[in-house]
């Protein structure tokens, strides 16, 4: 199983992915590092990526996680994914991946934006986040975490979560009480 951690910048994709991956001994691949140098530059100069901009960067995410599935490695990767049509990319039909979307309200996360040091993604880009987003459809089955609890409960909720759904791709033959996913 492959989750992917979305959400607007300061959502706390990184801290809550990393617990994730941490907390089920899986891959952890911080999206942002799969950002083309011009993208990261643009960001940090506080200018909105394009589409067109992106599009490099999500086929790049794609084939990580299309290289851990044909490693049949599990893992957690972030990307802000905030439109349909990049979850598309970089999830589609992939059933084995898991989209987790952390929600929050503008001001809380504006609170930790302006708490946070050193990153590229200056504060000023959040209202340009929030006017993208548009938040997963039922359809697109995610497991949504309330960003308001700490970091571990947040991870507590999503695991529960992810193990739900893997009960109910694995036959209840196979498993094991107390067995983790796979």
């Amino acid at each position: 199983m492959i989750a992917v951690v979305m959400g607007v910048s300061g959502s706390g994709k990184t801290t809550v992915a990393a617990l994730l991956a941490a907390r089920f001994g899986w891959r952890f691949c911080e999206g942002d590092d799969l950002h083309p140098r011009e993208n990261v530059e643009k960001m940090r100069g506080g200018t909105p990526l394009t589409d067109a901009d992106r599009l490099p960067w999500l086929r790049r995410i794609a084939g990580e996680i299309d290289s851990w599935r044909a490693a049949g490695e599990s893992g957690v990767l972030t990307c802000s994914a905030l439109k349909r049509t990049y979850r598309d990319i970089i999830i589609g039909d992939r059933s084995d991946v898991a989209l987790v979307y952390l929600k929050g309200s503008r001001d809380l996360i504006a609170r930790r934006l302006a708490a946070r040091n050193e990153h590229f993604m200056p504060a000023a880009l959040l209202d340009s986040q929030f006017a993208a987003l548009q938040e997963p459809s039922p359809d697109e089955r995610p497991i949504v975490a309330d960003v308001g609890g700490s970091p571990v409960e947040i991870v507590d909720g999503i695991a529960r979560a992810l193990q739900g759904r893997s009960a109910e791709a694995v036959p209840a033959s196979r498993l094991q009480p107390g067995a983790e996913i796979p």
